[in-house]
């Protein structure tokens, strides 16, 4: 391994690190003359806020990775935060119960045929396997019905658990189960559209993060509704514990990013949905040819990504006591931003989510020291936008061009040279499934 891929692997954390140390060394004193960067409460605080983010962040990431983009996602958390505050607050059939409760049967009944379906699949491709659908005969018209039997026995149960509770306030189980499944049946649209119309996903979920935000304003009843969840004892006591220390160290909302990034990082990095999610970033066609259903794979991204931001809107909902149409404004910029800083490329084929881990802290720990200095908000948004601009260059390696174009020493030579490493090969393309296992953590 040469010196400089050493330092390509490594350079997330010298990042992590150096910030880290600019917010210590930088840091102002409070009266008592401790460090407030350093201090228990601050970065606690820090946890907590990059927690939304890091959610989000963490479905982004699969979505750029197959050439893909999710603008969406901020509007998905606003809706999934109205319904969540309605049903913690109001009894009785509300916008939110009329949204909520029917969403959740339907992804219960798609969820109970499609994963059925899927394991009827996989089985059939072994030998044993086969002879057990063949023998139960699941291989027929009865490989569609017993799936779609699931189905209907799942939405049956989701409607069994959650109907009793619209006379009453809903608790932490009925909410973290509405709010994602709002989010997943958006997200799972949004790839929908992209894949069954062949459209840009810059276009699609730009319309559908307009559409979501009209929704959120008329599920809330007026355009910039706080629905606030705390007032005396107007929710349910057991909402508390989103708030709560595990262990009396880590944030709740930290315990949920941290267990999102290991688990979905396990998935990219040890299933062959995984490998699938970096085939289709690297060459889409090429893995339509090798037999990979792209567009379900794309699908499941994107409805991956509503999942997640409808379990961030539940914890936005439990950290500020409230639910509102604006919630998540903005935050899908955050969330790339996020994304592009760990490293993983805009045009696909590459990334990981220990780099996205890194990058919500680099941002998360950036704006922290950004607030504790009391710099103006939108001179924030100036050198968030600086930074991004510069890691976009420096990923794709496109200082060259601008270089040559800005005519300065060298520019022409690293022009040239990026020039004519983008000329296509005149070689058939090959398709690697197994992805470079080294970016899939």
């Amino acid at each position: 391994m040469t010196a400089l891929k050493l330092l390509s692997r490594t350079k997330l954390y010298w990042g992590l690190i150096a910030i880290f140390l600019i917010g210590v060394l930088g840091s102002p004193m409070s009266s008592k003359g401790n460090n407030i960067f350093l201090s228990y409460g601050n970065l606690l605080d820090v946890l907590r806020q990059v927690s939304t983010t890091g959610l989000i962040a963490t479905g982004m990431t699969a979505v750029i990775i197959t050439g893909g983009i999710d603008l969406s996602v901020g509007s998905l958390m606003a809706i999934c935060s109205v319904v969540c505050a309605m049903l913690l607050t109001v009894p009785g059939v509300t916008p939110g119960v009329v949204l909520g409760v029917p969403t959740v049967a339907l992804v219960a009944l798609c969820l109970g045929f499609v994963v059925t379906r899927f394991i009827f699949q996989n089985l059939a491709k072994s030998r044993a396997g086969a002879d057990l659908v063949r023998d139960i005969r699941l291989d027929g018209i009865r490989g569609l019905v017993t799936p779609a039997v699931v189905g209907v026995v799942l939405c049956c149960l989701s409607l069994w658990y959650l109907l009793p509770q619209i006379g009453s306030k809903f608790g932490v189980p009925g909410v973290l189960l509405v709010a994602p499944c709002v989010g997943l049946l958006f997200g799972a649209l949004n790839g929908f559209i992209i894949v069954a119309g062949r459209l840009q996903p810059f276009i699609v979920t730009l319309a559908m993060m307009v559409t979501a935000l009209g929704i959120a304003r008329l599920t809330a009843g007026q355009n910039n509704a706080v629905l606030p969840v705390y007032t005396g004892s107007n929710a349910t006591a057991d909402f508390e514990i989103l708030r709560s220390l595990v262990f009396g160290v880590i944030p709740m909302p930290g315990l949920f990013f941290l267990g999102a990034i290991l688990i979905y990082g396990a998935v990219l990095r040890f299933t062959p949905f995984g490998r699938y999610v970096y085939a289709i970033g690297g060459n889409e066609e090429a893995a339509r040819l090798s037999g990979i259903a792209a567009g379900r794979v794309k699908i499941a991204t994107y409805a991956i990504s509503g999942l997640l931001a409808g379990i961030a809107a539940v914890l936005y909902v439990a950290q500020y006591r409230q639910g509102k149409p604006d919630a998540g404004a903005g935050l899908e910029l955050d969330a790339i931003a996020a994304v592009v800083i760990g490293g993983t490329s805009l045009m696909g084929g590459r990334g990981s989510l220990t780099g996205t881990f890194c990058g919500v802290l680099i941002f998360g720990l950036l704006s922290n020291i950004l607030q504790l200095h009391n710099i103006n908000s939108n001179l924030q948004l100036v050198l968030k936008g600086m930074i991004i601009i510069g890691t976009v260059l420096v990923q794709e390696r496109n200082a060259g061009d601008l270089l040559a174009y800005l005519r300065l020493p060298g520019g022409q030579a690293a022009h040239k040279e990026t020039t004519a490493a983008k000329r296509p090969s005149q070689e058939t393309p090959s398709l690697n499934l197994g992805g470079n296992k080294n970016e899939t953590t």
